[in-house]
């Protein structure tokens, strides 16, 4: 087995560095103003509001994917999971219109429900499916790409409990809760797009779920993520997303959300069966995933749990072009371990490395890896704990590389959302963007006549080189970087959690996103109150 690989540089600026050995070789840069004079100071930390960092994300190109795994490895993962959904099978509830379009396409459909999806139809599947899609935000501009070259970050996912702002301790969310995290993530500036960060409990009903995806349009004017129970609320919220397009085509040529759907391990019930045949009918773009859990729902070795997870991501794709060749809907299970020591999900080393592997076989068949699990964590509160794995999983996804990363802000095992965790991992998105910049490379950059120039005993400080590139590469974060509290500066040595809480405050009393169109508003909430 090769050793990992991760390259920093591109291979061509590799070969430009072995080429340009000669001085001769380097272009000097034209000096047009004097340098102006720098000195040490005291930095003041800002009150104001930062203004949004790039909001690429893109990471293709000045840095690479790191492999944990050898090509031949990964091949084996894939080429197992298609051998054993032809031997083994996978669970399709009986009674649904897969059963006719798995029968047509030569599958082997069971009275009890286990089909056996020949390797020639699922390797049809995974060279038809859409690679890509875009999302566009609620007036139907700015879109956003979901594909293999960028990491799309959003709050989430479908928390249960949120901490009081009285007492700090958990309590049960409700649609308030929705609307203010909501609120808040549309004003962050590396928030690409919004999933549920926290569910209306009192209503964990029909109506509830319908009326999230409602109160999402209400507070955000970025693009959304949904997912849900029932087939007739995704049938809502098509019809929701069609009024705020103007129609169902205009829906299809600008999709506004992109729809979850979580089966169990290779089982897919009736309610997900439908939801992926409506969602592909409706030109949505769709991820399909479960979360299995290494030695509970699924083998409990890394490699084991990941081929078990991928035969259930193999065959939705496999129905999903079955209803619509081409159509984007593909596989984005999680890959979990339980912690032997406690029983719960939790062991880092094991869910880190899976992820990590996970998104190099997403790569691998050119589908993006979709829902990395950076930006979470198992700490029952936003404490060290939380902040010590927040900072560690979402560094992680420098790495990784996911399409999406849609848990940011979740603690307590996924239970309960913070609203500071959820800050501090927007400002860890804007280091990962700017990391993703990678290292620049060129004559300008190295600096090559100003190093002969200088000599051995050169000062940099002055010189227009550095006043030009000091801050080029530089994390521009609200709460650390330049906004350390440090013993030679000014800023008051406040706990994280402090410099977080003013600045949520702050953020929270700021003006939201504009309303929806009141004739817009009207026709939607007479679809959610069908569902009373």
């Amino acid at each position: 087995m090769r050793p990992p690989t991760y390259r920093l540089f591109s291979r061509p600026v590799v070969a430009r560095l072995r080429w340009q050995t000669g001085r001769d070789r380097y272009a000097k840069s034209e000096r047009s103003k004097d340098p102006p004079t720098m000195r040490r100071t005291r930095r003041r930390p800002s009150t104001a509001i930062h203004a949004p960092a790039p909001t690429t994300g893109r990471h293709l190109g000045p840095t690479s994917l790191y492999q944990p795994m050898s090509e031949a490895d990964v091949d084996l993962i894939i080429d197992t999971s298609i051998a054993l959904l032809a031997r083994s099978g996978v669970v399709f509830e009986p009674g649904t219109e897969a059963d006719s379009l798995l029968t047509a396409a030569g599958c082997s459909v069971g009275e009890d429900g286990i089909v056996l999806i020949p390797e020639a139809v699922s390797r049809r599947a995974l060279e038809t499916v859409g690679k890509q899609c875009q999302l566009f935000d609620r007036g139907g501009e700015n879109p956003i790409s979901i594909d293999c070259a960028h990491t799309r970050f959003m709050p989430g996912m479908t928390c249960i409990g949120v901490y009081d702002e009285t007492s700090g301790e958990p309590r049960a969310s409700n649609r308030d809760d929705l609307a203010r995290i909501t609120r808040l993530a549309d004003g962050l500036p590396n928030i690409d797009a919004v999933c549920i960060g926290a569910k209306n409990v009192v209503e964990s009903n029909l109506y509830g779920e319908v009326d999230e995806f409602l109160c999402l349009m209400e507070n955000t004017t970025k693009p959304i993520e949904y997912l849900c129970e029932y087939p007739v609320s995704l049938d809502a919220a098509i019809e929701m997303a069609s009024l705020l397009r103007g129609g169902g085509d205009a829906l299809r040529a600008r999709p506004y959300f992109l729809h979850l759907i979580p089966p169990l391990p290779v089982n897919f019930a009736a309610i997900h069966i439908e939801q992926i045949i409506t969602a592909v009918r409706a030109g949505i773009p769709v991820g399909v995933g479960t979360l299995p859990i290494g030695g509970a729902s699924s083998p409990i070795t890394l490699a084991g749990c990941l081929t078990h997870a991928l035969m259930t991501d193999l065959a939705a794709m496999v129905l999903g072009q079955l209803v619509e060749e081409g159509s984007f809907c593909i596989g984005c299970s999680d890959v979990n371990f339980m912690e032997p020591a406690t029983g719960a999900i939790g062991s880092f080393s094991q869910n880190s490395l899976a992820d990590m592997a996970a998104c190099q076989v997403r790569h691998r068949l050119g589908i993006p890896p979709l829902t990395g699990t950076g930006g979470c964590s198992v700490a029952p509160t936003f404490n060290q704990d939380a902040v010590w794995e927040l900072s560690s999983n979402m560094m992680q996804m420098f790495y990784n590389r996911p399409a999406t990363c849609d848990y940011l802000g979740s603690l307590d095992q996924g239970l309960t959302f913070s609203e500071h965790a959820l800050l501090l991992c927007d400002d860890l998105a804007g280091l990962l963007k700017k990391m993703w910049e990678g290292v620049q490379v060129s004559p300008e950059q190295i600096g090559a006549d100003m190093i002969e120039r200088l000599g051995p005993r050169g000062q940099y400080l002055a010189e227009p080189h550095t006043v030009e590139n000091c801050r080029m590469q530089v994390w521009d974060s609200r709460y650390l970087g330049a906004n350390f509290p440090l013993s030679n500066n000014d800023i008051p040595q406040d706990d994280l959690k402090v410099r977080l809480d003013a600045d949520l405050q702050a953020r929270l009393a700021a003006p939201g996103p504009p309303p929806l169109d009141p004739a817009l508003r009207a026709q939607a909430g007479a679809v959610v109150d069908r569902f009373r």
